[in-house]
């Protein structure tokens, strides 16, 4: 093959995002899980779900979580649609912080500050399929990633894996490792879905009920960063000890809920209940369970005038996110548990997601 007729190939494959320098040239695709009552779609662009397909009280199924039809637009996202992100979810206040007496000047994505891991944290990279099955007894696809010391300003190479699995009839486990190879490193992933149960085009989600197994908030300013207090819930709008109506709390809070919640007797080993959404026309109910610290809950403030799947536009309120995470900015605040994974030592986060219907009640 002559050199000009490569190069074509190479423009060709390149255009339609089949080659990607930093990646093995891992081509970017959609990929499918199916067991019992669930289907999902995922795309190792951001190792990202795609949507979620599950039934409502009268068997109709739906798909319940915010996203895009085509790559390109996974692309251009600006709102962390269904991606994991890190290496530091959240944000890390001045985007900068000190760690063994040497500072880390990181890049800044929000303002001054860093959001979700910087202008390309891991939601916008391609992501290595390391095994995909679609069905059977233990469908599951596992992603991976190598992030090079200096990424985004951060020290050490991180090699980071993120699996997908669907356990039983309704299901969804979410399984987060990274293990730091050379340099101790800060590390905080999140899965970033919008979830809305009524349907990713049933409108907002402020009819959902929502209960939160956090007693206590991480206090922020003005720009989100925490402050470092930690504030109790308890007769603020902030409270969902009890299942409680979103739109019946969230007139007190002009830009909705964007708030990172100390879990209740959570160690970091054990799984703990950490939410649970209940969706009453539909009838489904999302219950999540957790090992990690915090969880930070989203009402879609920043949600505007977003084309989503079937051409559907996404608009405020239009899903909530539950991002199970340590708690933010911990690089800036020694009162809070550290984040950071030395060499040698494995970052372990995991999410399980049960999905069940409720008939409605009669009064």
């Amino acid at each position: 093959m002559s050199e000009t007729s490569t190069l074509c190939c190479f423009i060709i494959l390149a255009a339609f995002g089949f080659v990607n320098g930093s990646t093995n040239n891992q081509k970017i695709g959609f990929y499918e899980l199916k067991k019992g009552d669930i289907s999902l779609n995922l795309t190792n662009w951001g190792a990202s779900i795609v949507s979620v397909y599950l039934p409502d009280k009268n068997g109709k199924l739906a798909d319940v979580v915010l996203g895009y039809d085509s790559l390109e637009e996974y692309k251009t996202d600006s709102t962390y649609i269904g991606a994991i992100v890190g290496r530091v979810a959240n944000r890390i206040g001045g985007a900068q912080f000190n760690l063994n007496g040497t500072h880390y000047k990181l890049v800044a994505n929000e303002g001054k500050n860093m959001l979700h891991g910087g202008l390309r944290g891991f939601s916008d990279v391609v992501w290595k399929v390391k095994r995909h099955k679609k069905d059977g007894q233990a469908p599951h696809i596992v992603f991976t990633y190598h992030s090079v010391d200096g990424e985004q300003g951060f020290p050490g190479d991180l090699v980071i894996t993120v699996s997908y699995l669907l356990i039983g009839n309704s299901q969804l486990s979410v399984i987060m490792k990274a293990r730091a190879l050379n340099k101790p490193t800060p590390v905080n992933l999140a899965q970033h879905s919008y979830w809305n149960l009524g349907g990713h085009n049933s409108g907002d989600i402020l009819s959902n009920e929502v209960h939160i197994f956090g007693s206590h908030i991480t206090s922020v300013d003005s720009n989100l960063i925490p402050t470092g207090k930690i504030a109790a819930v308890k007769g603020t709008p902030y409270d969902f000890l009890k299942p409680y109506i979103i739109g019946s709390k969230i007139k007190d809070l002009p830009s909705g809920y964007d708030i990172n919640y100390v879990l209740d007797g959570v160690s970091g080993h054990d799984m703990k209940r950490a939410a649970v959404v209940h969706e009453k026309k539909s009838g489904r109910v999302l219950e999540l369970f957790t090992n990690a610290l915090g969880l930070q809950f989203y009402t879609g403030t920043f949600l505007k005038d977003v084309k989503g799947k079937g051409g559907y536009v996404y608009q405020q309120h239009g899903g909530l996110c539950l991002e199970t995470q340590a708690f933010p900015d911990s690089v800036n605040h020694p009162n809070f548990p550290s984040t950071i994974v030395s060499p040698g030592k494995t970052y372990k986060h995991y999410m399980l997601f049960k999905f069940s219907t409720k008939p409605s009640s009669h009064h």
